[in-house]
């Protein structure tokens, strides 16, 4: 079982390090399974949109929804979500190299998102990497029972743990 995480304090930062990790993979012609997320600036009075998406080749799916002014819930479109989880489900093949995950969120910190693929890859012997925040590191650390490695987020110590340095 090989599952890596990234963590970084800088608004995005992971979502941009495992963006350029996976362009940089499929340049090489490596199978890459999984979401990465972009996020769009709407302005200072808007939070910004969120999109993920699916590799290798799309569809990219909003996963944010605007609670309108003011609101202070969950922005996580859970639809979309899944949406995006069923998708990178069967994606995973036995050419499948890496899965990669933007993030191992409350969603998949309660049992559900894309838990149940991470699983799957890892019984496949599917490298695994998720980015991660503080919020959900004691539900994620349990979840790989202590078995995950932390990584840097820079994108060639990515390579180097993934064996493509």
């Amino acid at each position: 079982m090989k599952i890596g995480y990234v963590m970084s304090p800088g608004r995005g930062d992971v979502d941009r390090v495992l963006g350029r990790f996976v362009e940089t993979l499929m340049a090489r012609g490596v199978d890459v399974a999984g979401v990465v997320q972009t996020n769009t600036d709407c302005g200072p009075a808007k939070a910004c949109d969120m999109d993920v998406e699916v590799l290798p080749s799309g569809p990219v799916l909003r996963i944010s929804q605007d609670l309108g002014p003011g609101s202070r819930g969950c922005r996580l479109n859970p639809d979309a979500l899944e949406q995006a989880v069923g998708l990178v489900g069967q994606r995973l093949t036995g050419d499948t190299r890496l899965l990669v995950v933007n993030k191992f969120g409350k969603q998949e910190a309660e049992g559900r998102g894309f838990r149940e693929v991470i699983g799957t890859a890892l019984a496949q012997d599917i490298p695994v990497v998720v980015g991660l925040n503080g919020l959900n590191r004691d539900a994620f650390e349990a979840f790989c029972g202590g078995m995950a490695e932390a990584l840097t987020p820079d994108v060639q110590v990515l390579l180097e743990w993934f064996g493509e340095g």
